[in-house]
């Protein structure tokens, strides 16, 4: 997650790179939305590879072009349809280019992709890339291949990801696939099926090889890490015994599991919810160093009223005693959150309890949106949209502004101190400065010197942008 406020215009990000054993055909891969999809991208691209396909990063000169999508907020639906658009024209030059879409929007919308708008040839839902080169056999006779059958078992434990970001010192790993939490606003449990974890084991040895490759981080991914539990059997929670259930191994163990590779590999995770949100990972948090001391703990509404209509099973006096528990046990934890503005039958009054809590919590940076009706929802079926479209705005207006302030005033406290900085590489703005982030993920730029990515520096702060620590090497 990038350190600063932001909107929906976050939502189609590109990862791309060439890569792979060349031996013919090329594959270009674009992602959007979460970190999620990035990671499933990793795991496409090194299915593909082991059938011999390289990566490129021109989609104009692709054998197979797939976009992996995201299907949160009709923001991100239209760039995708945009994006298929520009895709299209590539087959007036290369007919037998192949275009598929992946993820999120795969099974919502596989009939107005294929048949409709005749926009793709390949449709894969997150849970069916081991089927992708059967599906390419497929699409290559002519035939328009799917498959967007969820499972209640796969998690890709077994697959190396083939890494694509060209960054080389953060590598996402996932613990877990799909979503229990019927939140009334999101579609992740359709899109993504029944929540699953993964074999500890598998995610030790993964993040000691991209240890062991040169990459200094790893980012834990889960739809909501908290209630990762790995019983051995693939037994359901609910039917745990006292026993089964002492001997499982909980998310706080992973953690720790994870932390004590190296005490050089960073460990970070993403997403937490707060109903999940225990004092044992906490308290790992806080033995262990090299476990960031970050969290992200979305609230989408300060009223206990919008909460429950929302289904996220916590109020707004238990959220604010998990935020409590993190002061106490991480006094220096950095604190993000998601923000959803405009619910169904949100009051002005319930707007403001959401701006109090931002008051009192005061976070480090957040995601907000306004809402955005999702298809196939409990809040579509249930309630009405009824917030205009100007009420959401100004409301977001009003809450982005007072994360502005928050967010310049948390880098504020910064300055004057000494953070332990992960070089992550040159400063955008400056050949000759570095930049990397500290423990609580805000970015930290320095002189270059003769430090490299991946490198550990310590730097004290003397001054900041609104977002930005700016310092020197000590």
């Amino acid at each position: 997650m990038e350190n600063k406020v932001i909107d929906e215009s976050r939502q189609g990000e590109a990862m791309m790179m060439e890569s792979g054993n060349n031996s013919g055909k090329k594959l270009f891969l674009e992602s959007y939305g979460c970190q999620m999809n990035f990671s499933d991208s990793e795991i496409v691209a090194s299915i593909l590879i082991d059938k011999g396909y390289t990566t490129t990063n021109d989609y104009k000169e692709a054998d197979v072009i797939f976009v992996n999508t995201c299907a949160i907020r009709e923001n991100a639906e239209s760039r995708v349809r945009q994006r298929l658009q520009d895709y299209k024209k590539v087959k007036k030059n290369n007919k037998s280019a192949l275009i598929g879409v992946l993820g999120c929007m795969a099974e919502r919308l596989k009939h107005q992709f294929l048949e409709q708008e005749k926009l793709v040839d390949i449709v894969v839902g997150p849970d069916a890339y081991r089927d992708l080169p059967n599906l390419i056999d497929v699409a290559e006779t002519g035939q328009k291949a799917v498959n967007v059958i969820l499972s209640k078992e796969e998690t890709y434990a077994d697959i190396s990801p083939v890494r694509l970001d060209n960054n080389g010192v953060s590598a996402f790993v996932s613990i877990m696939r799909g979503c229990d939490n019927m939140c009334s606003f999101c579609v992740v449990p359709f899109t993504r099926g029944r929540e699953r974890s993964r074999e500890p084991e598998t995610i030790v040895r993964e993040c000691k090889e991209a240890f062991d490759k040169g990459y200094r981080e790893v980012t834990l991914l889960g739809q909501n890490v908290n209630s990762y539990l790995w019983t051995g059997g693939g037994l359901k929670k609910e039917i745990l015994t006292e026993e089964q259930r002492n001997n499982a191994t909980t998310f706080a163990q992973l953690l720790e599991m994870v932390a004590l590779i190296h005490p050089d590999l960073r460990v970070r995770y993403s997403t937490s919810h707060p109903k999940d949100m225990g004092d044992d990972v906490l308290e790992a948090m806080a033995r262990h160093e090299n476990i960031c001391k970050y969290i992200h703990l979305p609230v989408q509404s300060g009223s206990s009223e919008v909460l429950e209509k929302m289904n996220r099973g916590y109020s707004r006096e238990w959220y604010l005693d998990r935020i409590a528990a993190i002061r106490r046990i991480m006094p220096e934890a950095a604190i993000s959150s998601d923000i959803i503005t405009g619910f169904c039958g949100e009051t002005e009054e319930q707007h403001q309890e959401t701006l109090s809590l931002m008051e009192y919590v005061k976070y480090d940076f957040a995601y907000m949106f306004a809402y955005s009706e999702r298809p196939k929802t409990l809040a579509e079926r249930k309630y009405k949209d009824d917030i205009s479209e100007d009420v959401k705005s100004r409301r977001l207006t009003e809450i982005i502004d007072l994360q502005r302030k928050h967010s310049e005033q948390r880098t504020k406290e910064g300055v004057g101190k000494i953070h332990r900085v992960l070089v992550e590489g040159i400063s955008k703005k400056s050949t000759e400065m570095m930049s990397g982030r500290n423990s609580q993920n805000s970015v930290v730029v320095f002189p270059k010197g003769n430090l490299k990515k991946g490198d550990y520096v310590n730097v004290l702060a003397t001054s900041c942008t609104s977002s930005t620590l700016i310092g020197e090497v000590v």
